[in-house]
């Protein structure tokens, strides 16, 4: 079954999924500035676009382009600037 999830007044959309190994959503975001919750350990990848993201524990915000990706340990926040329109791919483990 897909679902259609819809955050922060529409600026960031996602279809979630099961995928092999695991749920996922297949996302996109506007420009803006956004902090996301974990309930599991997550695997974001960048599809297209570009996004700084300050993860749990670090000082500086790091930037991911399209064919990068990031993990954010189970039970944490983390702040997520979206630089310009991103499409992504988040598993969760």
């Amino acid at each position: 079954m897909i679902k259609a999830n819809e955050y922060f007044g529409g600026n960031v959309k996602s279809l979630a999924l099961t995928a092999e190994g695991g749920p996922a959503t297949v996302g996109v975001m506007a420009p803006g500035e956004y902090e996301f919750g974990t309930a599991s350990l997550e695997i974001m990848r960048v599809i297209s676009g570009k996004l700084s993201v300050l993860l749990p524990g670090e000082a500086a915000w790091r930037e991911f382009g399209p064919e990068t990706e990031f993990t954010v340990a189970s039970g944490v926040k983390f702040l997520v600037r979206a630089l310009e329109d991103t499409a992504y791919l988040c598993l969760y483990r």
